[in-house]
């Protein structure tokens, strides 16, 4: 009989955990023999010890193997997925999953809420009046067969281990850990049915990684895992230095995932949407080169392919598209406040990790595992890194329906934007790619 407390021990100190050590904590945990407050302490030890390879893998197979591994060989074509490690105005699941359905290629994917400063997927989703990501293994199945995309949240049988840690790491402070992360994405990634995986690791101000040797270190952590388990994982080292786009807040981000659906020109997000879509089109048969995959989803996303294959996701998972053709109908916020320049110049930098923790303060995000969001929140930012401005510029507006965070809100969101009389060097949207051959310069 094991004892959690050695085990946890050998972790603070340094120690590299037996496959049999990792077996008994995990699933003791997921069955309830062992307390959420001694994981608590593992989560935090790993934090400062980290793990080694073996045991990351091993880590991540215990989640993955903790519930059900979903078989898509019924499904015809390579199914292919993405994941972003989070960042600020990070809406590109909304519009990828539907450009590359909508190209011929199989997208089932279950996302996260949000994490920390960041935004989740689900939360934004689920501001869709009626949109269901709660879908059993059975319904998920089927919609992917019937419309080639899915959208959803981790089932009660989908690595239930890493459900619980999940919300867990949100509130202890271990967020920031490079083999939890690994295994918390990689465990929920294998077990929905993928043959392949794109990762979009982010890095700067508001990313969990904030230097890119951080991020490579992830990319390479999650990459190697893929490859483990059989299943061709390719990563991107991306910017997260100002948010992407221009909206903050979960039906805000909705609102410009549809926008760009529909042909609106935001180029970080269309960008970035498009080059990550290239490589999941060319993982799932349908391109040579990335680039190919790039122009086919181009294609999809001009002719309006894409924003039906939307509409067509929306209504099979039960949200009413009445808001989505006409987004004006939404419920508006109580509040909606103008932020602006105190100065002439030119933006050098925008605070993205000041922004999310402000959204969260609006309502946009939790600060307790049981808080409730309030889709409406928001920031919308009106300038972007490199914009001239001028005094009385407005350079965000944001939304909330709590009065006690206006003054506090406006304060900090002014606070996040740096303006200098020189403009900025122009920034880089997509600094490396991550494969099984190591990192490599990326261009398209």
């Amino acid at each position: 009989m094991m004892n959690p407390v050695e085990i946890i021990r050998k972790k603070r100190d340094g120690g590299i955990l037996s496959k049999d050590e990792m077996e008994y904590l995990i699933s003791g945990y997921v069955r309830g023999e062992i307390p959420e407050y001694q994981i608590s302490s593992f989560l935090m030890a790993t934090y400062f010890r980290g793990m080694n390879a073996e045991e990351t893998v091993e880590f991540t197979n215990l989640m993955l193997n903790s519930g059900q591994v979903i078989n898509l060989s019924s499904i015809n074509g390579k199914k292919v997925d993405k994941h972003s490690t989070g960042g600020v105005g990070d809406k590109i699941s909304l519009p990828l999953a539907p450009i590359v359905a909508s190209c011929g290629v199989p997208v089932p994917m279950i996302s996260g809420r949000g994490l920390g400063h960041t935004g989740g997927t689900l939360d934004k989703l689920e501001s869709i009046p009626g949109f269901r990501t709660d879908l059993s293994v059975d319904e998920y199945t089927s919609a992917i067969k019937k419309t080639g995309v899915v959208m959803i949240g981790q089932t009660e049988s989908i690595a239930p281990a890493d459900k619980k840690m999940y919300a867990l790491r949100d509130v202890t402070g271990t967020i920031e850990c490079i083999p939890l992360i690994a295994g918390s994405i990689m465990s929920k990634k294998l077990a929905e049915g993928i043959d392949s995986l794109v990762l979009d690791i982010k890095t700067g101000r508001g990313a969990f990684m904030q230097t890119k040797e951080k991020a490579e270190e992830l990319a390479t952590a999650l990459v190697t895992i893929g490859w483990k388990f059989n299943k061709p994982t390719i990563g991107f080292i991306t910017n997260m230095d100002e948010p992407l786009g221009y909206a903050i807040g979960n039906w805000n981000e909705v609102v410009e995932s549809i926008e760009c659906l529909r042909g609106k020109a935001i180029p970080d997000v269309v960008d970035l949407t498009l080059t990550l879509g290239g490589a999941m089109v060319m993982l799932g048969g349908k391109a040579s080169t990335i680039q190919e995959g790039y122009d086919i989803c181009k294609e999809s996303l001009s002719s309006g392919k894409a924003y039906d294959k939307f509409i067509e996701m929306v209504r099979e998972q039960g949200g009413d598209t009445t808001y989505i053709e006409n987004v004006e109908l939404y419920p508006r916020s109580t509040y909606s406040i103008e932020v602006k320049s105190g100065h002439n110049g030119f933006i050098t930098a925008i605070d993205s990790l000041e922004l999310g923790f402000t959204s969260i303060v609006l309502g946009a995000g939790r600060m307790k595992v049981e808080d409730t969001i309030d889709p409406k929140a928001g920031i919308t930012i009106r300038k972007k890194i490199g914009d001239r401005v001028s005094i009385n510029d407005v350079l965000a507006v944001f939304t909330t329906d709590q009065e006690t965070a206006l003054s506090s809100a406006s304060e900090r969101i002014l606070n996040s934007f740096s303006i200098s009389s020189s403009p900025p060097s122009e920034k880089t949207l997509i600094y490396s790619i991550v494969d099984n051959g190591g990192i490599h310069d990326f261009h398209i």
